[in-house]
């Protein structure tokens, strides 16, 4: 996991299932200066390859949230996920604020269900190849090429397969009671195309005691390729704007 610079605002930004941190790289060099990408990396893929796969939600999101206070050196930062990425970042957010250590200036979520409204079911064993492979020709967004070289496609259903286990095991942190566990603002994002249901993106507004934001895009589930300009325009001014991170408008919806 690489290690901030100086700059105006840290974006520790976390995978989707199957995926590792070189998913954002190239975020690197389109987003504007103030604005530093930080990819976080996972156990058992990129440059961890040699780790095991983390056993669990529970087990990964403690050792994850030291790993990206160490990546934000200090610096402010936020925190932004897709899909999965989404579950870990805010499954970071929230421990972060329960154990009083420094917390995210914003939440940015992207192409999940918020923790109230989601099923687990879909991940839950047999996660057999032929199974792994309809999904990921279903939900786009992997190369040709993986689906051709047997060893490129075997790594990339392994990691697959252990995200999915971890997203079996997602739990909405305990004895909340229906409060929000966060103060910071979320950021929300969703491809109009994609099989998440309006309500079910919205109701991430639900977690913060704070301000919240929803942007929709053209495309499906991988919406954040589809339309990557406009994508990381919006991403950016709901970074940057004045205000964005601390004191964002209620939740508005656009297209």
């Amino acid at each position: 996991m690489a290690m901030a610079s100086d700059a105006d605002l840290v974006l520790l930004c976390l995978p989707c299932a199957g995926a590792s941190a070189t998913m954002y790289l190239r975020w690197q060099r389109r987003l504007p200066p103030g604005l530093r990408v930080v990819p976080v990396e996972l156990p058992g893929r990129g440059a961890r390859m040699g780790e095991p796969f983390a056993r669990s939600y529970a087990d990964l999101v403690g050792p994850l949230a030291e790993g990206c206070l160490r990546a934000a050196g200090g610096a402010a930062f936020a925190l932004f996920g897709h899909s999965m990425g989404a579950l870990l970042a805010y499954g970071v957010a929230c421990r972060l604020a329960a154990v009083g250590a420094a917390v995210p200036t914003a939440l940015a979520v992207s192409g999940c269900a918020a923790p109230a409204l989601r099923s687990g079911e879909r991940y839950a064993e047999p996660l057999d190849d032929a199974r792994l492979i309809a999904d990921l020709r279903e939900q786009g967004g992997t190369p040709e090429a993986v689906f051709s070289e047997p060893e490129l496609l075997r790594i990339t259903l392994d990691v697959l397969r252990a995200d999915y286990r971890l997203c079996h095991g997602f739990r909405r942190p305990e004895g909340l009671e229906g409060a929000a566990p966060l103060s910071c603002p979320v950021h929300i994002f969703g491809g109009r195309a994609d099989r998440i249901a309006a309500a079910e993106l919205q109701a991430w507004a639900r977690e913060t005691r704070g301000p919240s934001t929803l942007d929709w895009f053209g495309g499906g589930h991988f919406f954040l390729r589809e339309e990557e300009d406009r994508f990381l325009r919006t991403l950016a001014a709901r970074m940057t704007a004045p205000g964005a991170t601390r004191g964002a408008q209620p939740l508005a919806a656009t297209a």
